[in-house]
């Protein structure tokens, strides 16, 4: 698999990131390719410990029952989204990939980037489960993007 942590890994996730325009379209899903930005860097600096988010306990539950499943799996088209990371505002297209695309190179840095070993939906979080959660989500949304 590939890896966040990985300086060649990571160039290759923003070069697809910089393969986008604001006229990009979804292959599927209701997000636009602002709005998308906006959603992977929040939740990328999760990890850096700079976005705090409040789980209730069902949902800290069903967060660690599901975690390893999720982690080796594919993303699936149209998963629900946790309202903290939903964005409907329109957002200017160059800021937010800029944002996006510096913090995502902050993962090259290695594991000593994560800040969060508990992650308040996933539970304990190893780097290798970082690299699952960060490669697959990120992934997942440049795929809808067709990049």
């Amino acid at each position: 698999m590939s890896s966040i942590y990985n300086k060649a890994d990571n160039d290759l996730i923003i070069t697809r990131i910089k393969q986008l325009t604001p006229e990009s379209k979804p292959l599927w899903g209701k997000m636009t390719v602002d709005q998308m930005f906006k959603h992977c860097n929040e939740a990328i600096i999760v990890a850096f410990g700079e976005n705090e988010i409040k789980v209730n306990f069902f949902l800290r539950l069903l967060g660690r029952m599901l975690k390893n499943k999720v982690l080796n799996s594919e993303f699936q088209r149209n998963s629900p989204t946790a309202k903290e990371f939903v964005f409907t505002e329109q957002y200017d297209f160059e800021e937010a990939q800029k944002e996006f695309i510096s913090n995502f190179a902050r993962f090259a840095q290695g594991p000593e980037a994560i800040q969060l070993k508990v992650h308040p939906f996933w539970g304990p979080m190893s780097d290798e489960d970082w690299n699952k959660l960060m490669w697959n989500h990120i992934d997942h949304h440049l795929r809808q993007f067709g990049v």
